[in-house]
């Protein structure tokens, strides 16, 4: 666009039809942007139109920062929900440690354990996380960790997982940790 202090009868047809059409533009009506009449000059047109600007930049730059504050924040407390689902599992721990001070039947404590850490990886399954047990697998170093390998009995056995060192998990189809593994070779 020429410069605002432009005489009317210096812009063509042409200039005007350049100046945006943009109804969507916050306080701006389509009759504002069509040729100024003969009490608003261009100046006045032009102040107009660059004052609706900085208050859609303003908006925007506030949507800005307030997607970045509640992101922020998200994550901050995105934990809170699976601390509070695995309260109970805690609970459960608490009460099983006072029972083994005073418990005599060692069978009774393994079951209460045993149902304590089925409770906890239900939990985690719930969740989205998946136990990756690679036992008998091919090797692939995309997905496995080798710590060591050991020589194979036979041929068809030679460059399949013989063990698993550390387990290995997936968080919704997304492997968070590797399994350590030992291969033969």
């Amino acid at each position: 666009m020429k410069d605002p202090e432009m005489n009317n009868e210096q812009l063509s047809q042409e200039e005007l039809t350049d100046i945006p059409n943009n109804t969507d533009a916050g306080d701006v009506q389509a009759e504002k942007l069509t040729e100024p009449t003969a009490e608003k000059s261009w100046e006045e047109k032009y102040n107009e139109l660059y004052d609706t600007y900085l208050r859609l930049f303003s908006e925007f730059d506030n949507f800005r920062k307030r997607s970045a504050k509640e992101r922020s924040e998200l994550i901050r407390t995105a934990g809170a929900e699976v601390i509070k689902s695995l309260l109970p599992v805690v609970d459960d721990f608490e009460r099983a440690k006072k029972s083994m001070d005073a418990a005599q039947d060692i069978e009774a404590l393994k079951t209460g354990m045993d149902l304590v850490h089925a409770k906890f990886k239900k939990i985690l399954e719930d969740r989205g996380l998946i136990e990756v047990n690679p036992v008998g697998e091919p090797f692939d170093a995309e997905v496995h960790e080798a710590i060591t390998n050991l020589p194979a009995p036979s041929e068809d056995q030679k460059g399949k997982v013989l063990d698993v060192v550390e387990k290995g998990y997936k968080l919704n189809d997304k492997i968070i940790r590797y399994p350590k593994v030992v291969v033969y070779s």
